[in-house]
């Protein structure tokens, strides 16, 4: 068995080799949005590992929301969609710790070459992106303007869709092919930009949560980095840390 041999010979935990090898089928393609994993025996067999190491892998898998599961049913390719992805990645809550659902509006977009530190951090060469500036709502309160960099090179004329959803990376998956597994967010203080203030119906330099962020594909690819300008006088930035 090829897949036997390759996992034995490498000097990692057998369980993170057949997480590698399941993971890499999301990034592939192989298994899809919503598909349903063959049984933990099947897979045991084919990969020559107890069935409690493949457990272990799926389990993995289950924590990081990559995979979920059905009572009764199996296990599940985990998919975008717009309510999930929303209450997984965004963070502003209710002072009471509601979670509530953005309404979205899209403010700007343009094409322009990547600057060096959004390269860097995209881990590409220099390239077209698309900026884009969208203005965010919650119980009709202007409440986040964010700027949102999206590679060409991944999301091909993604400025040409007709009509941009509420949640980016719901679209990301289903027009894309592009599962976002993680992000990476550095929050502070800022002074709010001029060109900004309207959108939140601040005065320019008012003191406002800048989040910045990176967000990463399957594979740990960064594939889009945002910031997003923050008003906190009725919503706080929640974070649970399990």
């Amino acid at each position: 068995r090829e897949n036997t041999m390759s996992l034995r010979k490498n000097f990692r935990p057998l369980y993170r080799q057949v997480y590698d090898v399941l993971t890499q089928r999301l990034v592939s393609g192989y298994w899809r949005p919503a598909d349903v994993l063959p049984s933990e025996f099947a897979l045991a067999d084919e990969l020559g590992v107890s069935q409690g190491t493949v457990r272990k892998a799926l389990n993995k898998m289950v924590s990081e929301k990559l995979l979920h599961r059905k009572q009764g049913k199996g296990t599940y390719v985990s998919e975008h969609t717009q309510e999930s992805s929303l209450y997984r990645f965004f963070r502003l809550r209710r002072r009471d710790g509601e979670g509530l659902i953005p309404e979205t509006r899209v403010v700007g977009s343009r094409r322009r070459k990547a600057t060096r530190a959004e390269c860097t951090s995209l881990d590409a060469r220099q390239e077209l992106v698309v900026e884009l500036t969208r203005q965010r709502f919650l119980e009709g309160i202007p409440v986040v303007v964010e700027r949102v960099i999206q590679p060409l090179s991944i999301f091909p004329d993604i400025d040409k869709v007709p009509q941009i959803p509420n949640s980016l990376y719901t679209l990301y998956q289903e027009r894309f092919g592009i599962s976002i597994a993680s992000v990476r967010d550095g929050v502070r203080a800022a002074a709010l930009p001029t060109k900004y203030a309207k959108y939140l119906k601040l005065k320019p330099a008012a003191p406002v949560l800048l989040i910045e962020r990176a967000s990463l594909s399957i594979d740990g690819r960064v594939v889009e980095l945002s910031q997003a300008y923050c008003s906190t006088e009725e919503f706080v930035y929640a974070v649970e840390v399990n």
